[in-house]
């Protein structure tokens, strides 16, 4: 009896020791911004095939594909920046679909407006750890394991994005045309829990635009060290499915700004 009552304290000992660490672990995979309120999910390190097979419908000349490994993890926000969000760093909301509500993404932001509210964000929480994605992360996050031309498969379904239904991929069926941005989080996420990868707005990332190259480092890619033009991902409500694919790529002047293009952010852990 005396032994079988210690193996009874033993195992509620190790019970009341584990289950704590085991919800601190699940903690760690959610990161939640005290300032914006902005969700952040934890992206586990690892490689992919960055850009499109030859044979992807409507692949653009610059998707070479190549292997990238993804050394270290690193936080991705689950939604992008919405207008809430940025009124409350920001002080005010530059957004074209205002009527749309702080849950909409905030848009008419330039890449240069996305450093000044992530500097101010950090400086507010006292870090450096907000920062864009470079887009080797960003491409990695959206595909979350898939290596079809969306997260969803083959085809991307007006019930599934936001995007110009009349243009689906080719081979897809037609969809439904909203032609606004919607809140964030309105379609099922990806398998890592992103919502809104494709579509809605153009995202900004860190990297300055070029070619897939031979200069490319094939682990933890970040682009060039200088350039002209920044580059933006995911497609947007406007567009055809084709430019919300995973490995379609877009630019623009770093100082530009329109009622397409948005922002989410990564946070280092």
């Amino acid at each position: 009896m005396k032994y079988a009552f210690l193996r009874i304290i033993l195992i509620f000992f190790l019970v009341a020791l584990f289950i704590p660490l085991s919800y601190l672990a699940a903690d760690e995979q959610v990161f939640t911004s005290p300032t914006i309120g902005a969700k952040f999910v934890l992206i586990p390190a690892g490689t992919f095939k960055r850009g499109s097979p030859d044979n992807e419908p409507e692949r653009s000349s610059n998707e070479k594909q190549y292997k990238v490994k993804i050394s270290k993890p690193f936080y991705m926000q689950t939604t992008e920046v919405t207008q809430g969000q940025w009124k409350k760093v920001m002080g005010n909301n530059p957004s074209e679909f205002k009527n749309c509500g702080d849950d909409c993404p905030v848009e008419q932001v330039s890449w240069n407006d996305a450093q000044d509210f992530i500097r101010k964000l950090n400086k507010t929480e006292g870090t450096d750890k907000y920062r864009l994605p470079t887009e080797a992360e960003w491409e990695y996050a959206a595909r979350a394991g898939t290596t079809t031309p969306f997260y969803t498969g083959n085809c991307l379904s007006t019930d599934q994005a936001n995007y110009n239904g009349n243009y689906p991929l080719s081979g897809c069926p037609k969809g439904e045309y909203r032609d606004k941005t919607v809140r964030v989080g309105s379609f099922a996420p990806n398998a890592w829990g992103l919502y809104d990868m494709h579509g809605n707005v153009w995202e900004w990332c860190q990297d300055w635009f070029d070619d897939y190259s031979w200069r490319s480092r094939l682990s933890d890619p970040s682009g060039p060290s200088s350039g002209t033009y920044r580059v933006m991902r995911g497609g947007c409500w406007s567009d055809g499915a084709k430019y919300s694919r995973s490995a379609h790529r877009l630019y623009s002047n770093p100082a530009g700004m329109t009622r397409y293009i948005g922002f989410r952010l990564t946070r280092t852990p």
